[in-house]
């Protein structure tokens, strides 16, 4: 569980710089960082609602690794459907727009890296669970 409780903060610790460039001051992060200019309210409001999904995957992820149990198994389920969802976005704009920035690039391969991670951990905590279920079931006498 330790492995997994460490590759849920980890996502968290390491998406939070990310979710607070996107809506804190998108006008001064956003052009030094991803070289875009979202002056307009309405661009700066997409960008603000983005980081609140971003911080609202960060707290679930935190949940999942603090209290365990069946909360852990749905923090990982909803990691590896956002990192493998922003992905596959930015595969998809790949295929259309051509080559992003290096940033960018580095941000798709950080994600499915991710995603595949948290596959990993999912199979992991499935099996500790079934694992678990046996041992009870044994230790109460009924058969297996």
């Amino acid at each position: 569980m330790q492995s997994i409780r460490f590759y849920l903060i980890f996502s968290a610790v390491g998406l939070l710089p990310i979710a607070l460039s996107y809506g804190v001051d998108p006008n001064q992060i956003l052009p030094k960082l991803l070289q875009i200019q979202p002056v307009e309210p309405g661009v700066i409001q997409i960008f603000r609602a983005i980081m609140g999904l971003y911080l609202a995957s960060i707290v679930l992820w935190l949940l999942g690794a603090v209290r365990g149990g069946p909360l852990m198994r749905t923090a990982l389920i909803g990691e590896i459907v956002f990192m493998a969802g922003l992905a596959a976005g930015r595969l998809l704009d790949l295929l259309v727009a051509g080559w992003p920035s290096p940033m960018l690039i580095a941000y798709a391969v950080a994600e499915l890296v991710l995603a595949a991670w948290g596959v990993f951990c999912l199979k992991k905590f499935d099996d500790m669970a079934e694992v678990t279920e046996k041992l009870a079931i044994r230790n109460s006498g009924r058969p297996v």
